[in-house]
């Protein structure tokens, strides 16, 4: 699918999607738990429906339900698999499990597999099959499970994890949290004595750990996280059932704040809460620094833009939130002299390689870029309209379709479907939201 998307200006309000990472995590963790969940206004995407297939290989039982009770229209409900008899994860999956495009469900997945006496195999799609693994599966051997890649001297899935765990110590660089995080959800479920031990010498995307972190503590799990360096946690612990609203996504409305940075809007992102663990609220700091005003209200984040030409540059270090790479490149390519986007190699291990691809795709609307080994450093002025290429990767989707808002004549973006892995009504809204500068037509039109 092709999108063209003709410049515009943004307003009113903007209804965000629900988080994605905190969406993957509830349907993990009430897989897990002895009982029913409720979870409400849970993001509705691809990536969801590949983690809702995982934990129904697993044995849960996962349905759609009325979510009015709780306050939303729709939610799920979730009977987990409990400790039962013979402990979580009796049996393996009767069948492959294939995560898609969703990075997050393959990594968290692998640790809650390691469960099992039996093996699991995970596969994904092309993309997936090109992230990086072994750190994880290496993690989870030391752990006393067994784990592999399919394919002899490859980083990458197709993987088998067998367990059960047994704890033990291990050591772990973490380029991506998901490793921490995976092993973080499967540890406290291993049997009664058994110990993790875990060494972080690397750790980037904090906030993500962060997150999972709060997750087990709002469940009563017990560990000693000694400042990230290194986490002991026992095992013998279980899930509890629960009640939980899905908060809004920070990184989808990542998209809607940059465009309205760039193109002089003023709008309300409804449903983001400022005290959430998310990391990529970060990004209205940014924003901030560039020139943008920013409000907190009770039903979301205000955000007005300078736009472009009025934007600063500076020097940001995305380490935290490599997700806002994409939007915050294109952003920079509006502002007044060279932004540095730093400190965040990660961006290269995503569904593409983040770094090299949006300085491909800046410079074919004319925007200098350099890559460094960890960013990109862009030298704003005015980009131009063109033909570029979403590479398949959800953020780079939304990061040119952005562009296209303020950009000198129009934008086509190929491959524009990949927008729904993680946001399925972005051109929706965008459409919704836009009032086209020139006279008649529309912001968004959307080509087979």
């Amino acid at each position: 699918m092709i999108a063209h998307i003709s410049n515009a200006e943004l307003s009113g309000s903007i209804s965000i999607p629900s988080s994605k990472s905190h969406t993957i995590r509830a349907l993990l963790i009430a897989a897990m738990a002895d009982g029913e969940s409720i979870i409400a206004n849970p993001l509705d995407s691809r990536d969801a429906v590949s983690c809702i297939s995982a934990v129904r290989a697993f044995g849960a039982e996962v349905e759609e339900i009325s979510g009015g009770a709780l306050g939303y229209r729709r939610a799920l409900r979730v009977r987990g698999v409990g400790a039962g008899d013979r402990g979580i994860l009796a049996e393996a999956p009767d069948d492959v499990i294939d995560t898609g495009n969703s990075g997050t469900t393959l990594y968290l997945a692998a640790g809650i597999a390691a469960l099992s006496p039996g093996y699991t195999v995970f596969t994904g799609d092309h993309q997936i099959r090109s992230r990086p693994i072994r750190r994880l599966l290496s993690a989870l051997s030391d752990l006393g499970a067994t784990a592999y890649t399919t394919r002899r001297n490859t980083d990458a899935a197709p993987f088998v994890v067998g367990g059960p765990l047994t704890g033990g110590r291990t050591s772990i660089e973490c380029p991506t949290s998901q490793f921490l995080s995976s092993l973080l959800l499967a540890a406290p479920l291993m049997p009664e004595g058994a110990t993790a031990d875990i060494e972080i010498p690397l750790l980037m995307e904090k906030p993500y750990a962060e997150m999972t972190e709060r997750w087990l503590l709002d469940q009563g799990i017990e560990l000693d996280n000694r400042d990230w360096k290194r986490i002991i946690i026992p095992g013998g612990q279980r899930y509890t059932p629960f009640q939980r609203a899905v908060p809004a996504d920070f990184s989808s409305a990542t998209f809607f704040a940059c465009a309205a940075a760039i193109t002089g809007s003023e709008v309300l992102l409804r449903g983001l809460d400022m005290n959430d663990s998310q990391g990529d609220k970060a990004v209205f700091a940014v924003l901030e620094r560039m020139g943008c005003t920013v409000r907190v209200e009770s039903d979301g984040v205000v955000i007005a833009g300078p736009g472009p030409g009025r934007l600063h540059a500076g020097e940001f270090d995305l380490n935290d939130i490599p997700d806002a790479l994409p939007a915050l490149s294109v952003t920079a390519a509006f502002a007044r002299g060279t932004t540095r986007l730093v400190n965040v190699p990660q961006a290269r291990l995503k569904e593409t390689d983040r770094i090299t691809c949006m300085a491909e795709e800046l410079a074919k609307m004319g925007v200098t870029c350099e890559e460094l080994e960890d960013g990109l450093v862009v030298t704003g002025g005015r980009p131009r309209g063109a033909r570029v290429d979403g590479r398949e990767d959800h953020r780079i989707v939304m990061a040119c379709a952005i562009a296209g808002l303020a950009s000198e004549g129009s934008m086509e973006i190929a491959g524009a479907e990949a927008a729904a892995v993680t946001f399925p009504d972005f051109f929706e809204l965008l459409e919704a939201s836009g009032s086209p500068s020139a006279s008649g037509g529309r912001t968004v039109v959307l080509e087979e």
